[in-house]
């Protein structure tokens, strides 16, 4: 099928024989970014904010989805940025255990490369290899003959390695020990002297001297949120879970608090705007990528949840950090002279107590407990006490190597489990994820389940649990799941080449980087299923 965008509409100062294209594309990821936190909090946002001038003046896809299980942060990323799905690209979550070495595996850990910027750690030991496709801005690298510069910045190792790709100039990433961004040899010997004056700056320790109160009326918090102080939130962080928080007890001695409060994304903020200036971003021939993913949403939603005062002020804050952010690319970059995206790895479900406190269903199901539990109960069946080796993501994982000593049958055994697994008040189904695509489920669930099954890195089992369960400890809230609470994220685009208006047809993750390449007139990413959503492009 021949795609043809109109192209000619878009105005440029380039020549009639040269090809249009912006100067910069800035591609950006809220982590756990509800879909519903555009329209819940609209009236609290400015007008002249970040998120009112995505939805006025760019373009909406206002039912977009992620295509496959589990929807955590690397396997978001990872989508978001190569157009694929598990099954291909490889990222099948945060965590997995390789089927074929028979240990857990952190989706972008490296141990043949050192850190950067830090004492060295594990922190540091961190690449892109464990990605199998290309990424959007690999392709933009490969289309300029490697000119285009591509950098990515997160708090987390994950939100900045995945979406830079494999060929990127650098991507960084905090160090909660130190306070510092630091990267990898797998990019760069040292740090470029920018970033030393950067983290010598010791910017947390001045957000902390802010401390954490409400920036709105305490009406405004009560009108729109669950009481403040809530039992069933997460008080791990800060040993309470009500405002305000006094974050000068932590100066220069506790970097690791910055990541749950909305400071972090002014810090991500800081450093956008030093990268962007440093690396001369937007200032070449050809266009340059920089790819943004704000952590802070994430560490905070599972803290308090979506209901919560700290996560309704933490987007009243990032839509005055996003206008900050396009007001600064206006001046630097030129207005109409780069393209933004801005989207979310995954969603978050409700806390399952405050579901249940208003009669709607939720419930929680650690994995930790399901692996013990599982292995309890085969163990009195069949007298062996370790025959699932890991449960992650709602993935059960069978220990092959014992099943295969003890020369039991894998299918007996999934036949067991799955049977003591359906009579749970909270489970609602058992799939076997070989078999996945003849599994008598909806076929929304059953894609799902397909798209994100990897022979090498899966499970042998996915647990399908009743709404409003999640995979959480005590307190607080977690993702993962199929439900659109989980799965329905936000898809905006805005700036060059891009039409204003929204689209209500149902979209998914995979279309994003084929969106992209399209604009860019670039190849799409070597493992992209993703259609190109043409309504977007002018």
């Amino acid at each position: 099928m021949l795609f043809c965008f109109n192209m000619y509409a878009q105005k440029s100062s380039t020549p009639n024989n040269t090809l249009a294209h912006p100067k910069l594309v800035v591609g950006i990821v809220v982590d756990q970014m509800r879909w519903d936190y555009l329209y819940r909090f609209y009236d609290l946002y400015k007008p002249n904010g970040g998120f009112k001038r995505l939805l006025g003046e760019g373009f909406s896809c206002d039912n977009t989805f992620v295509p496959y299980l589990p929807t955590v942060t690397a396997c978001g990323h990872a989508c978001a940025y190569t157009g694929s799905v598990p099954a291909i690209h490889g990222i099948t979550g945060n965590n997995w255990f390789d089927n074929n070495t028979q240990k857990a595996v952190y989706c972008v850990e490296d141990k043949s490369v050192q850190a950067i910027g830090s004492n060295g750690g594990e922190a540091g030991q961190m690449s892109p290899n464990n990605l199998w496709t290309t990424t959007i801005t690999d392709e933009l690298r490969l289309s300029t003959n490697f000119r285009s510069k591509v950098i990515g910045i997160s708090m987390k190792d994950r939100g900045a390695i995945i979406p830079a790709g494999h060929a990127a100039n650098a991507a960084y990433w905090y160090d909660q020990k130190s306070g510092n961004f630091i990267t990898s040899t797998y990019y760069m010997k040292e740090l470029p002297s920018w970033m030393q004056y950067f983290n010598s700056r010791k910017l947390v320790d001045s957000f902390y001297d802010k401390n954490w109160n409400i920036n709105l009326s305490k009406e405004i918090y009560e009108k729109y949120c669950d009481v403040d102080n809530n039992p069933y939130e997460s008080n791990q962080t800060f040993q309470q879970n009500a405002f305000p928080y006094n974050l000068k007890q932590y100066q220069a001695k506790d970097y690791s608090k910055i990541a749950t409060t909305p400071y972090a994304n002014n810090l991500l903020l800081e450093l956008a705007k030093s990268s962007i200036q440093s690396e001369q971003l937007g200032k070449q021939d050809v266009t340059d990528f920089l790819a943004l993913s704000f952590s802070s949403p994430d560490y905070i939603g599972h803290s308090f949840g979506p209901n919560s005062w700290e996560i309704l002020d933490t987007y009243i804050r990032l839509d005055e950090t996003l206008s900050e952010l396009f007001n600064y690319l206006d001046k630097t970059i030129g207005k109409n002279a780069y393209t933004v995206f801005l989207t979310a790895d995954h969603s978050g479900a409700h806390i399952p107590e405050f579901l249940q406190k208003h009669n709607i269903p939720g419930g929680r199901w650690d994995d930790g407990d399901i692996k013990k539990e599982l292995n309890n109960y085969l163990a009195s069946q069949f007298n062996q006490p370790k025959l699932i080796s890991a449960v992650l993501e709602h993935d059960i994982y069978l220990n092959h190597p014992l099943l295969d000593s003890l020369k039991l049958e894998e299918g007996s055994i999934k036949k067991v489990i799955t049977h003591y697994l359906l009579k749970k008040e909270i489970v609602l189904n058992v799939i076997d994820k070989p078999s996945a695509s003849t599994a008598t489920i909806p076929s929304k669930i059953r894609e799902m389940v397909v798209n994100g099954y990897n022979p090498q890195r899966s499970g042998d089992l996915q647990l399908i649990m009743k709404s409003g369960v999640m995979d959480a400890g005590k307190t607080g809230m977690s993702h993962g799941v199929w439900n659109p609470y989980d799965s329905h994220i936000p898809l905006l685009f805005y700036g060059w080449g891009i039409k204003k208006g929204n689209l209500t047809r149902e979209t998914y993750m995979t279309d994003i980087s084929a969106t992209i390449a399209a604009l860019l007139h670039i190849q799409m990413p070597s493992g992209s299923i993703g259609k190109v959503i043409s309504e977007v492009i002018k």
